[in-house]
């Protein structure tokens, strides 16, 4: 094995763990068989941190040279201390969040006006009033201020914990302080043990009065930082396409099968009676494990060319942004009140997701500059 699988198979994995996420969104009755490992599909989030962190390292230092990584690139600052050379940071963030805002801005902000301008005037996409006086006042836009702000910045999201869209507004604070801790650990290996305070800093949130007085109601936000920030640690080992050994595969067995069941006990027994971050924090070796074995089985099936599945999780990987921008809130929401039953709800929202997001992908292609 060896850890640029990750990098091989980034698109197969986005794919896997979308999938993942529309398997949880699904409703299912608690008590039914497969309750537990349906809910686990909220992993795919944590997946899909972690290969942004890992893409992200790549971007980062691509543009770095070789002699300004190492100790060579240092001079002598005023203090007598070496003191890093970093003349291109400014043009490299630029270059950086530009990149970020083209992949994300033109389908967020369409989907964001079909969905905040309807909520504002108390009807849904298809103008159908939210309650049959037509009496509505939005909480999420209870303004015009606050109607511009959500469509920009999902402004709800941080005020009142407005879960719609949490990943974007998450995804977007993520990849603002990004190459900062990129740029961090860079210069000083050190700071890679940062997840650990991140951890810590998560359950501060959920124990501390103040601290989650103030911020604990965007802990969905907090707890999956730990997940992001090892991604981009890992960014080197995949660059550097580090081996791992064989015997590993009995550590990622054990680690699969642990935290699995833990998970799966979380959800069937313990569900209302544990704060939700606790899972999370289960979450990163259950979702790092599934990862690693499944870039395993697509290098072993790779040489008997067995590839549909690789190709169609890729396919479903390169729209998965816009999979997650419509498949809840515009195809999910229709679809649950016609009580079709878990499966076949589940397959026609892929049915339906998939060639919706293509288009919003084709359409919002069309207008980057």
């Amino acid at each position: 094995m060896n850890y640029e699988l990750l990098s091989r198979y980034r698109a197969a994995l986005m794919g896997l763990a979308m999938l993942f996420v529309m398997c949880f969104h699904v409703p299912m009755a608690k008590g039914e068989l497969m309750y537990g490992v349906v809910r686990l599909g909220n992993i795919g989030v944590d997946m899909f941190l972690f290969l942004s962190g890992i893409g992200l390292w790549f971007s980062w230092t691509k543009n770095v040279s070789r002699s300004e990584n190492s100790y060579e690139s240092q001079h002598e600052g005023a203090d007598g201390n070496l003191a890093p050379r970093s003349p291109l940071l400014i043009p490299r963030l630029k270059s950086f969040y530009r990149k970020r805002m083209l992949r994300i801005y033109p389908a967020w902000l369409l989907i964001a006006c079909l969905y905040y301008i309807p909520d504002f005037f108390g009807t849904d996409l298809f103008g159908q009033f939210h309650y049959a006086t037509g009496d509505w006042h939005s909480v999420k836009s209870p303004d015009v201020f606050h109607l511009v702000a959500n469509i920009l910045v999902n402004w709800s999201f941080w005020r009142i914990d407005d879960g719609a869209f949490w990943f974007i507004p998450s995804i977007m604070m993520m990849y603002v302080f990004a190459p900062f801790y990129m740029e961090l650990i860079r210069r000083h290996p050190v700071y890679r043990w940062l997840p650990v305070v991140a951890m810590v800093w998560a359950t501060m949130v959920q124990y501390m009065p103040p601290i989650h007085d103030a911020v604990g109601h965007i802990e969905i936000f907090w707890s999956r930082i730990p997940i992001f920030l090892i991604g981009i640690n890992c960014g080197e080992l995949v660059k550097q396409k580090r081996p791992i050994e064989p015997s590993a595969i009995w550590l990622l067995l054990v680690t699969f099968g642990l935290s699995l069941w833990m998970c799966i006990e979380f959800e069937n027994h313990w569900r209302g009676h544990f704060p939700l971050f606790l899972e999370r924090m289960v979450y990163i070796p259950l979702s790092i494990s599934i990862m690693m074995l499944g870039c395993r089985l697509f290098s072993l099936l790779a040489p008997r060319r067995i590839l549909i599945p690789q190709r169609f999780l890729a396919f479903i990987g390169g729209i998965s942004l816009e999979i997650y921008l419509v498949h809840a809130q515009f195809v999910l929401r229709y679809l649950t009140p016609l009580e079709l039953g878990y499966v076949p709800t589940l397959l026609l929202l892929i049915a339906i997701s998939l060639p919706l997001a293509w288009l919003l992908k084709r359409l919002t292609e069309r207008i980057l500059p």
